[in-house]
């Protein structure tokens, strides 16, 4: 197949082209369903597709591994690359239900726009509960068509291919949304657990929920489009487990001292929501014990105003907290980079990984 010039830009066309093809499969279904379908599409819009960028560069870098030329995308691999982009936008839709945020990329989250409609046409009964329980169903509905989009894939490759990258996705499904629930439960079971593991059950969240998630298994189901040998499979998930924790740890920093302007959500988020991270847990742990008391009480009321936020952010700064999870976060950064060196992979897109590793660690929103 042809090489397409703008592979990215590809999945985008190729989701549009997607939820385009449901719409009309689902008109007669009535006026309602078409406001769902409208909302599945409109879930997928914007965002950095980072998830589809380390698909595509996965599959170049095992196809280039054997000639310097450029590896042609085929639409096999631009297909499932919008998979993963359909899943996360179901994973979004889930996750601020479960955080109950207003906001997702500097607009209204999909249960407030749903509550918002059934406010606007009138309808009997509670907006609230019904914007929660069509969001629900959206993210339900994102999470089946993100898989026939995968098996629509899969549909022209060998079947060791596909039963490879099936499995690879099946994976991914299940590690994230183990790690949603226990980024949840932790919320919770953070008061029974002793204070010196604190940190590190907030690595196994962010392994489970982001780091797996967004870089390793997306690479990983790019490599075995490829049709990637073992040794290629290990490089890459030895590069893209550290990256994918640098990004989480990154992710963390950003909803306690982010730029709302930059993020899209209100700053300091993470604290109104009680987020229990490793940068909390690392500011607790160089609290005295009346403090730490203080910052347990307020750490996830929705309620917090401003300035409280602001003195939150303070004494995280000043534990040395901040410090220590940059540091991680240079530490995975460099752990990544060593483990492309020698790789049997493809020069060109081993310096897109590189470049794709600079793109998620040091950023702002």
């Amino acid at each position: 197949m042809a090489s397409l010039s703008d592979p990215v830009a590809a999945v985008s066309q190729q989701m549009e082209a997607f939820f385009t093809a449901q719409r009309a499969q689902t008109a007669s279904y009535g006026a309602e369903a078409g406001r769902m379908m409208d909302a599945a599409a409109a879930a997928v819009t914007g965002g950095k597709r980072l998830r589809a960028r380390f698909c595509i560069t996965g599959y170049q870098a095992v196809m280039e591994s054997s000639t310097p030329a450029p590896a042609p995308v085929p639409g096999a691999v631009i297909r499932a690359a919008g998979a993963l982009e359909v899943f996360h936008a179901a994973a979004l839709v889930h996750d601020d239900i479960i955080d109950n945020s207003d906001t997702r990329r500097g607009r209204p989250s999909a249960h407030r726009r749903i509550e918002s409609a059934h406010a606007a046409a009138g309808w009997r009964g509670d907006a609230v509960a019904f914007g929660r329980a069509g969001a629900l169903l959206l993210g339900d509905l994102l999470v089946a068509l993100s898989d026939d989009l995968l098996e629509s894939a899969l549909s022209g490759v060998s079947a060791e291919i596909a039963a490879s990258t099936r499995s690879q996705y099946a994976t991914m499904r299940r590690d994230v949304t183990i790690g949603q629930f226990l980024d949840i439960a932790e919320e919770s079971a953070h008061a029974t657990a002793p204070d010196a593991e604190h940190a590190e059950r907030a690595l196994r969240v962010a392994s489970l929920k982001s780091a797996r998630y967004s870089v390793e298994q997306p690479l990983l189901i790019g490599a075995r489009l490829a049709g990637a040998d073992d040794d290629q499979v290990r490089a890459l998930s030895q590069f893209g487990h550290p990256v994918g924790m640098a990004f989480q740890l990154r992710d963390d920093v950003l909803g306690v001292f982010g730029d709302a302007s930059e993020t899209g959500k209100p700053a300091g988020d993470d604290l109104r929501e009680g987020k229990r991270t490793v940068l909390i847990a690392y500011a607790r742990e160089a609290l005295p014990a009346g403090t730490r008391a203080v910052v347990d009480e307020l750490l996830g009321d929705p309620e917090l105003d401003d300035a409280q936020v602001a003195s939150l952010q303070r004494t995280i700064h000043d534990t040395g907290a901040l410090a220590r999870v940059e540091a991680l976060i240079a530490d995975y950064a460099r752990d990544a980079d060593r483990a492309l060196a020698g790789a049997q992979l493809g020069h060109a897109a081993v310096s897109g990984l590189r470049d794709l590793a600079r793109a998620a660690v040091v950023r702002s929103s």
